[in-house]
Formats: C-alpha cells, sequence, structure tokens
C-alpha cells in the first residue's frame, strides 16, 4: 500500500471520528491498568461489569491489596483466566508501592515488568493513559493490518513495527483507538462488513467483492 493511500485511511479515520475513545471503564491510569490486564482473552463489556462494581470498593494499589486476591476474585470471577489475573494485579499492586511509590509507570520498561503486563498492555496504558504515540496490536490490528494492507507482518511485533512506520505522525495518537473500533465493528473476523466501511476502496483486501462494498 502506498503513503497517499494510507493518509487517505486515516484522514477518513480522523474526519469521522476526531476523538476516538476506548470502550473500558476508568478513571485514574491505576484503574485503566487493572482493567487492560483482566481484558486478556476478554471482552470490554464483561471487564466493565466487573469493574463498575470492584471500583466502588477498591481502586487503588493500597485497597486493593487489602482486599487481597480471594478478595479481588469474588469481583472478577465472571472474567476468563480470573484466578491467574487476580494473582497477578495482587503482585502488581505490591510492585507499584514498593518501587514506584504506588504511581503507574510511565515507561514500557517499567510497566512490563509488573506482573500479568506485556507489550500490548504496555501500549494501551502509555496510549490511553499518557498520550504517547504507540500502537497496542490486538486480533483486530493484527488483522487489519495485513487484511487491508496498511501494515502487513507475520507477528504482533512486526505489525506493529509497521503500524509506526507507515501511519502518520499526525493521526499516530488516535490510530489504536480508530484500528481497535474498525475491527470490532466493521472489519469483522468472519464476514467483514465492507458495504458499510469507509476505507473500502482504499483497503487491498482480496475477499471483498463489488457486491459488497456497494451494499
Amino acid at each position: 500500500m502506498n503513503p497517499t493511500k494510507r493518509r487517505t485511511i486515516f484522514e477518513r479515520f480522523h474526519a469521522a471520528n476526531p476523538e476516538p475513545r476506548g470502550e473500558l471503564h476508568f478513571n485514574s491510569p491505576f484503574e485503566l491498568l487493572i482493567a487492560v490486564i483482566l481484558s486478556a482473552q476478554a471482552t470490554d463489556k464483561s471487564v466493565n461489569l466487573a469493574t463498575d462494581q470492584l471500583y466502588q470498593h477498591a481502586n487503588t494499589p493500597a485497597s486493593l491489596l487489602k482486599l487481597g486476591q480471594k478478595g479481588l476474585e469474588r469481583y472478577v470471577k465472571s472474567i476468563g483466566l480470573y484466578r491467574t489475573k487476580a494473582k497477578n494485579i495482587i503482585a502488581t499492586c505490591k510492585m507499584l508501592l514498593n518501587e514506584h511509590g504506588g504511581e503507574v509507570p510511565r515507561t514500557r520498561e517499567a510497566l512490563e515488568a509488573l506482573p500479568g503486563v506485556g507489550r500490548k498492555t504496555a501500549n494501551v496504558v502509555l496510549n490511553i493513559a499518557f498520550g504517547e504515540p504507540t500502537i497496542a496490536v490486538d486480533t483486530h490490528l493484527f488483522r487489519i493490518g495485513n487484511r487491508t494492507g496498511l501494515a502487513p507482518g507475520k507477528t504482533p511485533l512486526e505489525v506493529e513495527e509497521r503500524f509506526l512506520k507507515f501511519v502518520p505522525a499526525e493521526f499516530m495518537l488516535h490510530a489504536h483507538h480508530w484500528l481497535i473500533l474498525h475491527g470490532r465493528y466493521v472489519c469483522v473476523a468472519r464476514a467483514p462488513k465492507c458495504g458499510e466501511c469507509l476505507i473500502a476502496d482504499l483497503c487491498e483486501f482480496k475477499g471483498k467483492t463489488r457486491e459488497s462494498v456497494q451494499a
């Protein structure tokens, strides 16, 4: 895909949704961090249902640590892998208190050192909480990068690196949100909604049909 086409794609995303927002509920970097840890292999909706209740009782490292793993599990048991996630969250709270004064660190290295936090989670926190121009490649971004031709790659890291290289600088801050929302609601895994797609004429997906684009 050529640079002009890529720029036009992001110009259209911007025109349609100038200030995109994620769908996880949070009111602080810490609440976002916990929500993103919980969101692995889970839907934002299921995480929000759990954290909306949890954060009324505990929404700081100290209060979550006081709740304990078993207490935390009662709030998040509806989410997949909840025991492992609760264990990691309690360990993360300890590290935040012992090594970061209870604050969420603002560097990738420090974030990735936290239990349950990988590169994707770190990228989400850096982008949403701290305004860093990062790209968190989940299943949606991996699919879109390859399907559209925007940033083809064989691994999530390769797709991330190509997005960072190819997305025009002025669109980098919001690219993550635009692409996730596009993958979640339009460019879905099965039967993508090409007829509703605002970039269908620019996309290089070989599986789209003239009828689906014009529908």
